[in-house]
């Protein structure tokens, strides 16, 4: 009993971490569509989510294309920017809207998640 109580706390434990982790880093490939914000190339925020919402800074988001997948960066082409844009693929701050989050959103900069809840800060 005493080790079936053990396996469980470090189960729980792990999936704690692997949670925690994974909340601050999108893992794309070329060709994989985001939401990201709508800023273009100069964008301080860098938001990016799988769902469709507005930005940290108000504007709304974009569906964009990954083009390229370089050292912890990506390069993001939407039909309503001029140029591709770069963002990073780990955030300052991601979505708390806690385990059952489905918009993965990541950002640069402090604010609202697309979905709603006040982003938090990664470590």
């Amino acid at each position: 009993m005493r080790n079936a109580a053990i396996f469980t706390v470090i189960v729980f434990f792990c999936a704690a971490v692997a949670y925690a982790a994974s909340t601050n880093t999108m893992n794309l490939k070329v060709g994989d569509q985001v939401q990201a914000c709508d800023c273009g190339i100069v964008c301080p925020c860098e938001v990016m989510s799988k769902k469709p919402g507005r930005c940290t800074c108000g504007k709304p988001m974009v569906t964009a294309t990954v083009t390229k997948v370089e050292n912890g960066m990506v390069m993001l082409n939407s039909p309503t920017w001029k140029e591709e844009c770069p963002f990073k693929t780990t955030g300052k701050y991601s979505c708390n809207c806690g385990p059952s989050c489905n918009c993965g959103a990541i950002s640069q900069n402090p604010g609202h998640c697309p979905c709603g809840p006040e982003m938090k800060t990664n470590k």
